[in-house]
C-alpha cells in the first residue's frame, strides 16, 4: 500500500518532469523563432523600434501555476559614466536645410559620449546632403543629450543613435535621399567595421521606402552583412573605435543579439567642424 507521503512524491515528480517538457518544448520554439529572425535581421536596419522585442520569445508553453522560476542572468556592469545634465530639445523642421557644405572640404564629427568621445570623418564628397543635414541638427544641437537607443550582434554589429526620442521612431521631421550606395567599401554585401551609416525605412522585399533616412544613423562595430540600401557617409577614427568595442563588449538586454545597450551610451555633446 502506497503511504500518502509516497503518493505526494510520485505527484511531485510527475509534475518535475510535465514542467521539464514543457520547457524543452518551449526551447526548442525558442531556438526556431530565433534562427528565422537572425536571418531576417540581416537584411533590416531599420529607423523603427526593435519589432520583436516585445513578445516573439515568449516562452508560450508554461503557465503561471506550474511553471519554475528560470534563473535570471546578471547585467553586466555599465562602463559609462552618468550623463552630463540637461534635456532634448525636441525639434522638427519642415523641410531639408539648404546645401551649405564645401563638397571639396573635410568635414568632422565628434560625439562626446558617456562612454568615451568618437570621432566619425564624415564624407561630404560622396554623400553632401548627408552630411549637410548632421552639419545643420548638430549646430541647433539636436543631437545633444540624446541616447544610442540599439545595439545589435550577430550578423549585423551595430550601435544606432540619432534618435531623440530614444525609441528608434524619432525624426527631424524631413528625410534624406540614399546617396553613395555604390560605394566601393560595401563590396560582397559587408559594411566593414568603422562605417558610419544611416538608417532608414526601406522594406528590400517590397522594394518601398527608398529616400526616408532622417537623423538615426549606425556605427559599425564589427564587420556586418547588409545589402547596400543604407547611405555610408562617414568612418569611426581609431580612438572611436574602442570605445565603440567597449560598448559592444557589455552587450544588450534581450540577451537575443537586438535590444537597448547594457552601457549607458549618452550623446552630451555632439559637434561638427571643417579642416
Amino acid at each position: 500500500m502506497v503511504s500518502q507521503e509516497q503518493r505526494r512524491k510520485q505527484l511531485a515528480r510527475e509534475k518535475f518532469l510535465r514542467q521539464q517538457e514543457r520547457r524543452e518544448a518551449a526551447q526548442r520554439r525558442r531556438r526556431m523563432r530565433n534562427a528565422v529572425i537572425a536571418g531576417a535581421l540581416a537584411v533590416v536596419v531599420a529607423g523603427g523600434a526593435v519589432s520583436y522585442a516585445a513578445g516573439a520569445f515568449d516562452d508560450g508553453g508554461s503557465t503561471k501555476d506550474d511553471a519554475a522560476p528560470e534563473a535570471t542572468p546578471s547585467k553586466p556592469e555599465d562602463p559609462c559614466r552618468k550623463a552630463a545634465p540637461g534635456k532634448v530639445k525636441p525639434m522638427s523642421f519642415k523641410k531639408e536645410p539648404a546645401l551649405t557644405v564645401d563638397k571639396s572640404a573635410s568635414y568632422a564629427m565628434k560625439l562626446s559620449t558617456t562612454c568615451g568621445d568618437i570621432g566619425i570623418d564624415l564624407d561630404a564628397a560622396k554623400a553632401p546632403r548627408t552630411v549637410n543635414s548632421f552639419d545643420f541638427l548638430v549646430g541647433k544641437g539636436y543631437l545633444d543629450h540624446t541616447t544610442c537607443h540599439r545595439l545589435t550582434a550577430g550578423n549585423v554589429n551595430v550601435l544606432q543613435c540619432g534618435d531623440p526620442k530614444g525609441t528608434g521612431e524619432g525624426d527631424p521631421g524631413y528625410s534624406l535621399p540614399d546617396e553613395n550606395l555604390k560605394d566601393e567599401r560595401l563590396r560582397g554585401g559587408v559594411y566593414p567595421a568603422g562605417t558610419v551609416a544611416m538608417a532608414n525605412r526601406y522594406n528590400a522585399q517590397k522594394k518601398q521606402g527608398r529616400d526616408t533616412g532622417g537623423s538615426q544613423f549606425f556605427l559599425v562595430y564589427q564587420d556586418s552583412k547588409l545589402p547596400p540600401d543604407y547611405t555610408p557617409f562617414g568612418t569611426v577614427s581609431d580612438d572611436g573605435m574602442k570605445v565603440l568595442k567597449k560598448i559592444a563588449a557589455a552587450g544588450e538586454s534581450s540577451g537575443q543579439g537586438d535590444g537597448t545597450p547594457n552601457a549607458t551610451v549618452v550623446i552630451d555633446k555632439a559637434t561638427v567642424r571643417r579642416s
